[in-house]
């Protein structure tokens, strides 16, 4: 890797490795090493080129949380009001009682990186489209997740810009590691999970429109087969069109093992180059507000992108040639109708069977 993306490289495994250090030693809310990464996380925006979006510069304070980060991009043209919102939460699970650190380099600092770098890039393009909003977001993590606390809980009760001019919220969580061990073909360890994109009508093409030969291989499903697992809960609750990025959990998810070392940064730039393209799509998507259905299903797609990970795993592992039947079974049912609510399960069930497999 050289020129650009070199230094891209070099930018983005200096931010994880310093949200990663003892300075930062697990980023829990409320305590001196939250604080010392949200300073940096501001430092980083501010030099990409994102102007101040919260209440009180860049930062929103969260009553009995901490803070988020917010920065903008503005719009140009005739889309300038409406709005794109980008988001990684920065906090993590802080510190064992017996002082052993969540480092969290996984989760979901290489997200926050991802996140300043695509905010350089839609400042440096100086394009046309909608105004994008970088959200990095506090107390993702327990006890907040899912309550008042949650920074994108309290972000979407209390919002900066309205809710009706945002068009899409893309949340990145858990994006800096390779699915799979060494060995498995790029088209498994390059994966990169979109979920949602079914809830808006178009937002599909985007998502593979933005592909780019030789990067990221992005694999749809529908948000439905997960549970609420992020900051998109929130917006996706408020009607708001959200899409999910991540290669779901691996064996050091959670754990003080999480550490910079075990991150694939080369994925983690794909991963740049493909939301930078993908979120100056949705940034001069015409039409607006965007068209939301929080009851959309699309089975065809969340069936063929498993079926595509099965095939190649196929050669690979004994269980995954039954897996393959399977999926072909729902992929034959799926196109001539909606799936049963039985056969979603099962869907969701093959996820996870994958996700543990290969974690």
């Amino acid at each position: 890797m050289s020129g650009p993306d070199s230094k891209r490289r070099a930018r983005v495994e200096a931010l994880v490795r310093y949200l990663c250090s003892p300075t930062c030693a697990g980023r829990a809310p409320g305590t001196p090493e939250g604080v010392a990464a949200r300073v940096r996380i501001v430092d980083e925006l501010r030099a990409a080129g994102a102007s101040p979006a919260g209440t009180d510069g860049y930062l929103q304070d969260v009553p009995g949380c901490g803070a988020n980060v917010l920065a903008e991009v503005a719009g140009h043209g005739p889309l300038a009001g409406r709005t794109i919102v980008v988001a990684a939460h920065y906090d993590h699970l802080g510190k064992r009682f017996d002082g052993a650190v969540y480092w969290g380099a996984d989760d979901n600092a290489a997200a926050v990186a991802i996140l300043v770098e695509v905010g350089r890039d839609v400042a440096l393009r100086r394009r046309p489209g909608r105004r994008v909003l970088l959200a990095a977001y506090d107390g993702e993590e327990p006890p907040h997740f899912l309550g008042s606390t949650m920074g994108s809980m309290y972000h979407v009760a209390h919002p900066t810009v309205p809710l009706a001019s945002i068009d899409a919220m893309v949340c990145m969580d858990l994006c800096g590691h390779a699915i799979g061990p060494e060995g498995l073909p790029a088209a498994v360890r390059d994966s990169l999970f979109v979920f949602g994109a079914e809830l808006s009508p178009g937002a599909g093409e985007l998502v593979e429109r933005a592909a780019i030969p030789g990067g990221v291989y992005p694999r749809r499903a529908d948000l439905d087969l997960l549970p609420p697992l992020s900051d998109y809960h929130a917006f996706r609750e408020a009607g708001v069109p959200v899409l999910f990025l991540t290669c779901g959990r691996w064996r050091h998810y959670h754990q003080p093992t999480d550490t910079p070392d075990r991150l694939e940064y080369d994925k983690v730039v794909g991963t740049v180059d493909y939301l930078a393209g993908l979120v100056q799509l949705l940034r001069e998507r015409p039409g607006a507000p965007a068209a939301f259905d929080t009851d959309a299903r699309d089975d065809v797609t969340s069936v063929g992108s498993f079926l595509t990970l099965a095939r190649h795993l196929a050669p690979y592992t004994s269980g995954a040639a039954r897996t393959v039947t399977m999926l072909e079974e729902l992929a034959a049912d799926a196109a001539h109708g909606p799936l049963s609510a039985e056969q979603r399960l099962l869907i969701s069930w093959m996820m996870s069977t994958f996700e543990d497999a290969l974690a």
